[in-house]
């Protein structure tokens, strides 16, 4: 009888260790992955077990029970986090329910580049798939709303690559730009050379905006800062074409004419205002920022275009009209360089 039931136990024994392996195997089961991966949405409120089931459903988890199992047994399944998570080779179940515990999500990025104009930025954000598009264009209430006290929002958003999870707002993305930029302006103007033309950090933000598109060679920036900055401080006008150009708006079909630069309506035609237009014309980042208020010493007060993306400068008149004959009048009449002549 003994005998008999020493044997029922070893089999009981031996049945159970057996068992304890086969789950063990079955735990340890990596995953069935594509070879270039999965992308896991855990949706705010999802459960463990509807996030296995749906793996299960979709042939990546074979059993979901044991995984539903061990997340209450150690309390995982209350610490997932909602976002969307990437699987690949090699991952098991263990190694799963770390990486929903983690919060460690797929990062996507988009970079707003120096010198787009808000609308070409919205334009960037909306072609993002991953952002949720909630704005509906440079006049959205909510983008007014974010950069008051000013009243027209070009230029309040620092140009830069940033990062964020699926599902993210275009709007929250451009919060954190606007901060970004508040931040970096601060940082700037107080660092500023002495006696310069601005009496607010927001004129200096207009004058890096037009910096950022006059410049093609980022070692001029400082140069071209001077001679608006000098421009200024005689009483001259900046006569700089980009700024029209910002004013014509959507009309303009890449032909600066001589109409253009007459045309008294345009209030960013800086070749009839005096000082700078009313607001920034582009997205400034910190380098043309810097420029604005640390311009480059010097005599020159006229530039013009060589062709190549750099610039000829020049200390007078003379100098700036032999230089648009050489480099711009004979490739085309009715072209003019910015700045020219008062």
């Amino acid at each position: 009888m003994i005998r008999k039931l020493l044997l029922v136990l070893l089999l009981m024994t031996l049945g159970c260790i057996l068992a304890l392996q086969e789950v063990e195997r079955r735990w340890q089961e990596p995953l069935l992955l594509p070879a270039d991966g999965l992308a896991l949405l855990v949706a705010p409120g999802e459960s463990l077990r509807a996030v296995a089931n749906r793996l299960y459903d979709e042939g990546v988890l074979a059993n979901p029970n044991l995984l539903i199992a061990y997340g209450r047994w150690t309390g995982i399944d209350q610490q997932i986090k909602h976002g969307e998570y990437l699987l690949v080779d090699p991952l098991d179940a263990t190694a799963l329910l770390e990486l929903l515990r983690s919060g460690k999500v797929i990062q996507y990025q988009v970079t707003l580049p120096e010198g787009v104009t808000l609308a070409q930025a919205l334009a960037i954000l909306a072609a993002q798939t991953e952002l949720d598009g909630v704005l509906e264009g440079p006049d959205d209430a909510r983008i007014k709303a974010m950069v008051e006290p000013y009243t027209h929002p070009e230029g309040l958003f620092f140009p830069d690559t940033y990062h964020y999870t699926r599902h993210t707002s275009d709007l929250e993305l451009l919060q954190r730009a606007n901060q970004k930029m508040i931040s970096v302006l601060e940082q700037e103007w107080q660092a500023r050379e002495a006696e310069l033309p601005y009496e607010t950090p927001y004129e200096a933000l207009i004058m890096a905006s037009i910096i950022e598109r006059e410049t093609g060679l980022p070692e001029e920036r400082e140069q071209i800062a001077g001679v608006f900055v000098r421009r200024l401080q005689r009483g001259m006008r900046l006569q700089t074409d980009p700024t029209v150009i910002y004013g014509i708006g959507p009309q303009f079909d890449g032909n600066l004419r001589r109409t253009h630069l007459s045309d008294e309506d345009n209030a960013y035609n800086t070749y009839r205002i005096d000082g700078l237009p009313p607001t920034p014309i582009a997205l400034p980042g910190r380098a043309a920022i810097h420029a604005a208020l640390h311009p480059a010493e010097g005599t020159t007060l006229f530039f013009v275009a060589r062709g190549d993306g750099g610039h000829v400068f020049s200390t007078t008149l003379r100098e700036h009209e032999a230089a648009v004959r050489k480099y711009q009048l004979q490739r085309r009449q009715d072209y003019r360089s910015s700045p020219e002549a008062p």
